[in-house]
């Protein structure tokens, strides 16, 4: 991978780990070449990560949506700033510059673009690995609600086995870049019902 994507909060939370595991990644990051493509912003787990991978000499791409550059929110200390129109602009955008994906803790943002990142695989659109660094448990309930989701027959297991979940930075990138798409029919299956 040469650029990920990195999902995660505009808020730093209550526990100190969730800053501490963003700054880890954001060196990896930069240690390992790759890039950051992220939201653009300074505050919160964002700019945690953004000023780790700026720390150790590494490439920030901030993709902002017009709405949120105001001067308290937008990263000025960062490679570059796209700036979008729009949200959904701001997804598209990111799309385009990374090879892949990772959620970080964080709100319905995170959680947005984190299944769109997904479904967008389901789909066979991309073929693009999604991770999520697991710090504290975080996404635990997420993850039994997909396994709810398998279990009930709303998401096959294959598409469930799309999502890499580790704990630690290195793992997890490593399951990433031996990541291999699963062959999707570009038609949904449905079943009938009598």
């Amino acid at each position: 991978m040469k650029r990920v994507a990195v999902f995660c909060g505009s808020s730093i939370g209550f526990n100190p780990i969730y800053a501490e595991e963003a700054k880890k990644l954001g060196h990896f990051l930069a240690k390992q070449h790759i890039g950051l493509v992220y939201g653009g912003g300074k505050i919160g787990i964002m700019g945690t990560i953004a000023d780790a991978v700026m720390e150790s000499q590494g490439e920030v791409i901030g993709v902002i949506p017009d709405l949120l550059k105001h001067e308290e929110v937008a990263h000025t200390k960062i490679t570059k700033m796209v700036v979008t129109r729009k949200m959904s602009k701001r997804k598209v955008k990111i799309s385009k510059l990374v090879d892949g994906y990772i959620a970080l803790a964080g709100g319905f943002g995170t959680l947005d673009e984190l299944f769109e990142a997904l479904t967008l695989g389901q789909l066979g659109i991309e073929g693009k690995p999604v991770g999520i660094l697991n710090t504290n448990g975080y996404f635990d309930h997420t993850l039994r609600q997909l396994d709810i989701m398998v279990k009930e027959g709303f998401l096959k297991q294959l598409n469930r086995d799309m999502l890499f979940v580790n704990d630690s930075v290195e793992e997890l990138i490593k399951m990433m870049d031996n990541y291999k798409a699963p062959r999707v029919s570009k038609v949904v299956n449905t079943v009938a019902s009598k």
